[in-house]
């Protein structure tokens, strides 16, 4: 069975729902996944919910107070590095069936990260393991290079009212 790369980027909500819905998806279907989440850290809803599958493994690779500064770090760099070897280690191991590269495209868009080596790791999976990217800003070397690209575009959104996130829809 051949694998695939999928973006799915774009302003719209629901990147990160699509990826978590093909790793309920692989999972229920008996295979390994690997979640590496970037700028992100926390147990969100998401979080708590896929770790009760026994076959999905998720590392988180952002600092708490990135999303409330928007202040890049070095430290923000580090983390981001460290989850790229560790995407490379997951990818070699040729374990996973499933890699889910969650907010990779942010980490490149603010330069954490290079393409260049995104590519290299993409390259170097087996021609049978699946990689998602999500994430707004996706680059044009990653979409020429992807089987199936989404773009998430907001029409409309309760945030634009006031509505602040909600327990269980938005974290």
């Amino acid at each position: 069975m051949a694998g695939y790369i999928y973006i799915y980027t774009g302003e719209g909500k629901g990147k990160t729902t699509a990826a978590i819905g093909m790793a309920i998806r692989a999972a229920g279907a008996g295979f390994k996944v690997y979640i590496a989440q970037f700028l992100k850290t926390g147990k969100y809803s998401e979080i708590k919910a896929l770790q009760r599958f026994n076959n999905i493994l998720i590392e988180q690779f952002g600092g708490k107070n990135f999303i409330t500064t928007k202040i890049i770090s070095q430290k923000d760099i580090e983390r981001a590095w460290k989850g790229l070897e560790n995407v490379r280690e997951k990818i070699l191991s040729r374990e996973f069936k499933l890699i889910i590269l969650d907010e990779i495209n942010m980490a490149l868009h603010l330069k954490l990260i290079n393409v260049k080596e995104v590519i290299n790791l993409l390259k170097a999976r087996d021609e049978n393991t699946d990689i998602v990217l999500t994430g707004r800003y996706a680059p044009q070397e990653l979409i020429e290079m992807a089987d199936l690209v989404t773009e998430m575009k907001e029409i409309k959104h309760y945030f634009k009212r006031g509505i602040r996130a909600r327990k269980g829809f938005e974290y």
